[in-house]
């Protein structure tokens, strides 16, 4: 049992299974970086938000007191419906399938296989040869 556990942890689609999940986790934290340190703030410059997770409804406020964030009314008790939350997470969302196709993309233009050689004609077989030294000799004495 132990030697066909080792078989199956050891088979190339295992380590290759392996090696994509440390890469993915690797690039999920520089994907997210992205988005928070460059997307984030050239769209909140566009829109004039400086963050998103400031827009927020109070439904349900038991104190009725005024709250600056998503986190300070929900200690408070309050249910907040976090329109903003919800637009960060989509735009993180549509930087990672943004990110991820583009490397995707790169990937498969490194994989392209090269474009098959041209076909070399196969040799004449014995008969065409043949021919060919019939149609040679026809041509040195037909009469001209």
């Amino acid at each position: 049992m132990l030697k066909e556990f080792r078989e199956f942890a050891v088979k190339g689609n295992m380590v290759d299974m392996a090696v994509g999940i440390i890469i993915g986790a690797a690039f999920g934290g520089v994907v997210q970086s992205l988005v928070e340190n460059v997307f984030m703030p050239l769209i909140s410059a566009l829109l004039g938000a400086p963050d998103f997770s400031s827009i927020f409804w109070v439904l349900r406020n038991p104190k009725a007191e005024v709250y600056t964030s998503v986190k300070a009314a929900r200690d408070a008790g309050a249910v907040v419906l976090a329109i903003g939350l919800f637009i960060n997470t989509v735009i993180t969302f549509l930087g990672v399938a943004v990110a991820t196709f583009f490397l995707v993309k790169a990937i498969n233009r490194l994989r392209r296989e090269a474009p098959p050689a041209p076909a070399v004609p196969p040799a004449p077989s014995a008969e065409e040869r043949l021919l060919m030294e019939i149609r040679d000799l026809l041509k040195r004495t037909a009469p001209r």
